[in-house]
């Protein structure tokens, strides 16, 4: 069933011809966020539906048939995939290290580079919580914001902001104007440490500008892929110690390699094929086992709007590409977009009404805009 979804939905002769000319790689886990970002006056931009190929333009309308029909929460096939989910990844106890499920003298094996490890110091375990930093309940609203150009001009920032907990990817601007469109409110940030590596020297110098950059997440968890790659380890660490040296609120923690493994042995039983799962799908995964009612936002793998066609950055708040292809951002998107019909999350891709700002208790609706 599910694979017969995913070949109704994009076949690869029509993929191949619109990564050509439409896809556009999202990088939730890889960014060049090296830039002070500030959101551009808003714009009509030309639709682009006259430069589209049939095969593109086939995939878009097939997605908006189906995002078309009115959204239900199905909670009978929510609480079997999360039971499946938590069963085979265990991600309120494993996603993330700490002193209870990681002990001093044992072995961290890098997921990213499975016949390399490290052994755990003392310094090294002083460094992670100890427990998981997730309360014993579920939350009932979380939002999930991916950075995907779709949301430049949504007006989904008050959206985003009611959920309880709200998910980003790799510190993204937030203020500059960007606040009206993804919000303010952050409970968990990812950080890939190529933004560490390139915008703030690896830490090995000034780190004031990156402790002043982390002010706009208020008192949010700081996820870092410390034990995916070896070369992760030191700049991860120089960053915990850059937050406890300065006092900031921010908490800095570590995504536990083991999970990181299991979760791509899930998702490759659903189809998926990529040599690293997103950030943005990571994160999704663990807001399926942590609460009752998943939004995402910002989630859009392709170049051009699917209401109107019209061109989209990479990102909300640039347009750079992502340097290696790491990721299978549409098949990544299909298998999120079947959740969405299934019931099982939300996906957003209209821009948000005003007035309608509560994601508390929405379970249900009209259509699709919420």
């Amino acid at each position: 069933m599910r694979g017969q979804f995913l070949k109704n939905l994009f076949s690869l002769g029509i993929v191949v011809v619109c990564l050509g000319g439409l896809l556009t790689t999202l990088s939730w886990y890889l960014s060049d966020n090296n830039k002070n970002h500030t959101a551009p006056v808003r714009q009509e931009v030309p639709q682009q539906a006259d430069d589209l190929s049939s095969g593109c333009r086939e995939i878009i309308d097939k997605v908006n048939r189906l995002y078309a029909q009115t959204w239900e929460k199905k909670e009978d096939k929510y609480k079997k995939f999360r039971s499946e989910l938590s069963s085979k990844c265990q991600g309120f106890e494993k996603a993330i290290i700490t002193q209870a499920n990681t002990v001093v003298g044992s072995k961290i094996v890098y997921d990213g580079e499975r016949k390399r490890s490290v052994k755990v110091s003392t310094e090294m375990f002083n460094t992670f919580p100890k427990e998981h930093p997730f309360p014993n309940k579920t939350w009932e609203t979380c939002a999930v914001v991916g950075n995907g150009g779709i949301l430049s001009d949504s007006g989904c920032g008050k959206m985003i902001d009611s959920a309880q907990f709200v998910i980003r990817c790799n510190l993204p601007p937030l203020n500059n104007g960007y606040q009206d469109h993804v919000g303010v409110k952050t409970d968990l940030v990812t950080a890939n440490p190529s933004i560490l590596f390139e915008k703030y020297g690896a830490l090995m110098g000034r780190r004031r500008p990156f402790i002043e950059s982390l002010r706009s997440y208020g008192n949010s968890l700081l996820l870092l892929p410390t034990f995916s790659y070896r070369s992760n380890t030191p700049v991860s660490l120089r960053a915990f110690y850059s937050i406890e040296d300065f006092g900031s609120p921010t908490r800095a923690i570590s995504f536990n390699p083991q999970y990181l493994q299991k979760l791509d042995v899930f998702w490759r039983s659903k189809g998926l094929r990529a040599v690293r799962l997103s950030s943005g799908l990571m994160v999704a995964s663990l807001a399926l086992e942590l609460c009752s009612n998943v939004h995402l936002f910002g989630f859009w793998p392709f170049s051009n709007h699917p209401h109107g066609l019209r061109t989209l950055k990479n990102h909300y708040y640039d347009d750079i590409q992502t340097k290696k292809k790491f990721h299978a951002m549409p098949l990544e998107f299909e298998l999120l977009l079947q959740l969405h019909t299934e019931g099982v999350l939300r996906l957003h891709l209209d821009d948000c009404v005003p007035g309608e700002v509560n994601l508390m208790g929405s379970t249900g609706g009209d259509g699709p805009p919420l």
